[in-house]
């Protein structure tokens, strides 16, 4: 399989001649002073540095035809060492075309090249030297021809390596890249979620006292007035908390200015929901003990949803709250006597939806349905402690043991 080289690698990496022009730079001067040193051997003449320059030329093309520039650059060394010329750092072009194939995943046709130019070298150090200049030529020792092999071998293991390591690192970055997606996702659903649920609950009351309102103006204006006050103070909070939810947008590491609401500020809640006309009666059992203020969020929001539901989808006019301690573990129980109320709009069911993604990012359920004797119920469980695997958790909600409806 071929492996594609990251647009950030593209971006960063050098212009294709660069290492080309100081790789025909050694080679030619480094043959030239080589040939000094070696009398027996065929001078340089215009042929040898056409072969000297040919080599890191076709490696231009070594991007895009990496298996081609490899077995045209093997084919230039087999001549160039065929034809007697000095020995020197000719090899240096087959070592990068070898690493750039290999690097762009073509290991197999690297591995045939490799074997048919070392398969030359051998004949022509083993045979064909007879015939081939200089005259008088020994040719090579087997000694000489193991170390060729061995020398090959280490650096295609190399090009492997790098390879590898190639892959590895454009790997981890798509991992954290994803991370980071899956990070900014689940922060959007958890902004998304806390919006729905302070914006559904103000605004149902809001909806509430504003029909109360507009039918009391003319007959009962201190009634009225009543009405618009507790639209003022349903406003400003509900202006607050979207204020301290959004204030993560823009300063995603501060601290929020006010602490997330909990089950301290349900007294608040019951009064917001007196005003819009639902008495609720609040129960608890059990010793009420200190919450995690994930727990204690996630308690708050899913009883004001709760609420929110049964103002705007229930002709019910009381219902009743029970928060239940037990070891471990947190009971909530919010429920009405209906009827439902026709017509309504359900909110797509986003509310019911929240509040199971809230419990199971605690590792906690929330079953949702009509109850058998009329109305309709929700209850949370709760731990509270950490759940054992909270990336499974997050993944996704988990699924009610009875099935949850949706007022209709």
């Amino acid at each position: 399989m071929t492996y594609e080289e990251p647009p950030w690698t593209a971006r960063r990496r050098r212009p294709v001649w660069v290492p080309v022009v100081g790789l025909a730079v050694l080679q030619v001067v480094g043959s030239a002073v080589a040939g000094r040193h070696q009398p027996q051997r065929v001078s340089l003449d215009a042929l040898g540095y056409v072969l000297l320059l040919a080599g890191p030329a076709l490696l231009l093309l070594r991007r895009r035809r990496p298996v081609a520039v490899a077995a045209g650059v093997g084919a230039v060394t087999l001549a160039y060492v065929a034809l007697g010329y000095p020995w020197g750092p000719v090899f240096a072009s087959l070592v990068v075309a070898f690493f750039s194939a290999v690097a762009a995943g073509h290991r197999k046709a690297v591995l045939i090249v490799a074997a048919v130019v070392y398969a030359g070298h051998v004949l022509i150090g083993q045979w064909l030297y007879r015939w081939l200049p200089p005259a008088h030529d020994h040719g090579a020792s087997w000694a000489q021809t193991s170390g060729g092999a061995a020398w090959l071998l280490a650096v295609l293991a190399a090009a492997e390596l790098f390879r590898l390591r190639r892959e590895q690192i454009a790997r981890d970055r798509r991992e954290r890249e994803e991370a980071q997606r899956r990070r900014a996702g689940e922060e959007r659903m958890r902004i998304a979620r806390e919006l729905h649920d302070v914006l559904a609950h103000s605004i149902s009351v809001i909806n509430v006292q504003a029909g109360v309102a507009l039918a009391l103006m003319d007959e009962r204006p201190e009634q009225a007035r009543t009405a618009l006050t507790t639209i003022k103070a349903a406003s400003k909070e509900a202006l607050g908390e979207v204020r301290q939810v959004l204030s993560t947008l823009r300063a995603p590491g501060e601290a929020p200015r006010s602490p997330a609401p909990g089950l301290d500020r349900l007294p608040e809640l019951v009064e917001q929901a007196t005003a819009a006309g639902l008495t609720a009666d609040v129960r608890v059992e059990g010793t009420a003990t200190a919450l995690p203020p994930g727990a204690d969020l996630a308690a708050f929001r899913i009883v004001q949803e709760a609420l929110t539901n049964v103002v705007r989808h229930s002709g019910a006019r009381t219902a009743r709250v029970r928060l239940r301690y037990l070891p471990g573990l947190l009971d909530i129980g919010v429920e009405d006597d209906g009827p439902a109320v026709t017509g309504g709009d359900s909110g797509g069911g986003n509310g019911l939806v929240g509040m199971r993604e809230r419990a199971a990012a605690l590792g906690g359920t929330v079953e949702c349905g009509p109850r058998p004797g009329g109305g309709f119920e929700v209850r949370a469980r709760l731990p509270l402690t950490a759940p054992d695997h909270p990336a499974a958790a997050a993944a996704g909600p988990a699924k009610p043991t009875r099935a949850a409806e949706e007022r209709p």
